[in-house]
């Protein structure tokens, strides 16, 4: 069981709630911080105080006071207007981490809902009722107000969800599971969308993906290494400790244990003095991955336990600020930073592949064909591999440094950081590239034993 505080969660507990669906709770500290500031909520209300997003209008709205009898209302309209997003779901993993991430900012207890919306996201979690949430329609800034939204019906038991391996309206899932719908109060539903919960979930499952296929990448180069018969000379310690990056050190030492007493590699001078940049410089390249990999864990584990909606409630309501914390950029410019670093482990993987098939850079059969004329051997697969590292580059592209203004120009700078993950299709085909170039590996490992 993972306890959440608001302030502690790491990925290798995200990887666990998500991956393997271990239950949470939540610690009793972080439920009075959630009980104090929902009594500011309370008195703001009483005290007929003007307050963003409570009993104001949203957006360009906000300077629209909001009757008190119809604060209420004013949350179950938000959520309904923004519930807009288009395209197919995100994948249920992700929907689960949005879950998890949105409940444990809210737990920080800046956000004014009551403990009853804590103890909801916990149920779905341990329940596994997860919302089907549309991937399109996010800015980034506002918080992902039209994702976090499709969350947010399930509360109120509308929407549909995931749950016991099919998809059906939450009000079913609910029937099963003995739940009642909530009746949203002031500011809980605001509390609920805005937040950067939809980008930093899916970027929280693709670093997870993106750092086991960087590992993979790894004994898949070695692999090749013995191909090729590759001289182990380039992964000494003295060259790396020399340039000083860990990440880079780290790479090397990895190689030289994965190929520790391999009969297949060879030794400067033996066979040639130094190999191409593709099997020499694989711990630059890839420990410059590895750099942008840790990087993105920084800005992640920070982001997953940061407040992230507006306006956040301090001193016991006596402060009461409106800001900017659902701006996405710092996971926007993180995203567009790791599709680079997966990109370039597919990039160096190809013309490795190249240099296992094509017979001017190597003594094997030409493509590996045991039949060469008459079986194509390996041929095709490295076209398939160049594709896909030439898509990838397109997907790569940054999406931070877009911004298109929204309403009525009052939001005028957007990140567009739910769209910077590229979802997960760039990191699928990146993960495609990896598995080729395993069997690629495995075909040449072969074919020298015999």
């Amino acid at each position: 069981m993972v306890v959440l505080t608001g302030a502690s969660l790491n990925l290798q507990q995200v990887k666990r709630v998500c991956l393997y669906e271990e239950t949470v709770a939540i610690s009793p500290e972080s439920m009075q911080n959630v009980q104090k500031s929902r009594e500011a909520v309370d008195r703001i209300v009483e005290d007929k105080r003007t307050i963003y997003g409570i009993n104001t209008g949203f957006g360009k709205f906000s300077d629209v006071i909001i009757d008190e009898q119809d604060v209420n209302a004013l949350q179950l309209n938000l959520i309904r207007s923004h519930a807009c997003g288009v395209g197919d779901p995100f994948p249920e993993i992700v929907s689960r981490a949005m879950v998890l991430l949105r409940l444990n900012a809210l737990l920080k207890g800046f956000s004014g809902i009551r403990p009853l919306i804590a103890e909801r996201l916990a149920e779905l979690l341990n329940n596994h009722i997860h919302p089907v949430v549309p991937q399109q329609g996010s800015l980034g800034a506002s918080g992902d107000l039209a994702p976090l939204s499709h969350l947010a019906l399930v509360l109120i038991g509308e929407g549909k969800v995931f749950y016991k391996g099919r998809v059906c309206p939450t009000a079913e899932a609910y029937k099963e599971e003995g739940l009642k719908p909530i009746s949203l109060q002031a500011k809980e539903g605001l509390a609920l969308i805005n937040g950067t919960q939809a980008m930093t979930a899916m970027g929280v499952v693709n670093w997870i993906e993106a750092n086991e296929l960087a590992l993979q990448s790894e004994w898949i180069a070695a692999m090749t290494m013995e191909g090729l018969e590759g001289v182990i000379d380039a992964f000494h310690p003295s060259i790396h400790e020399a340039r000083g990056y860990k990440q880079q050190i780290d790479v090397a030492e990895r190689m030289r244990r994965l190929l520790e007493g391999s009969k297949l590699t060879t030794k400067q001078g033996e066979k040639r003095v130094q190999d191409a940049y593709s099997l020499r410089c694989i711990p630059q390249v890839h420990g410059a991955s590895w750099q942008a990999l840790d990087y993105v864990k920084e800005k992640l584990e920070i982001e997953m336990n940061a407040a992230t909606d507006n306006p956040l409630i301090f001193d016991d309501g006596n402060l009461v600020i409106s800001g900017g914390n659902f701006h996405g950029q710092p996971i926007a410019i993180a995203m567009d930073f790791m599709k680079i670093a997966v990109a370039e482990f597919a990039s160096i993987s190809e013309r490795r592949i190249e240099r296992l098939v094509n017979p001017q850079l190597n003594d094997l059969p030409p493509f590996l064909s045991p039949q060469p004329g008459l079986q194509s051997g390996a041929m095709i697969l490295q076209y398939s591999a160049a594709s896909l590292v030439s898509e990838n580059k397109t997907l790569a592209h940054p999406a931070s440094v877009d911004s298109i203004p929204s309403s009525a120009n009052q939001e005028d700078h957007v990140s567009m950081g739910t769209i910077a993950p590229g979802t997960r299709t760039a990191l699928y085909k990146m993960r495609g590239e990896c598995w080729r170039l395993s069997v690629y590996a495995h075909s040449r490992l072969s074919n020298i034993v015999e």
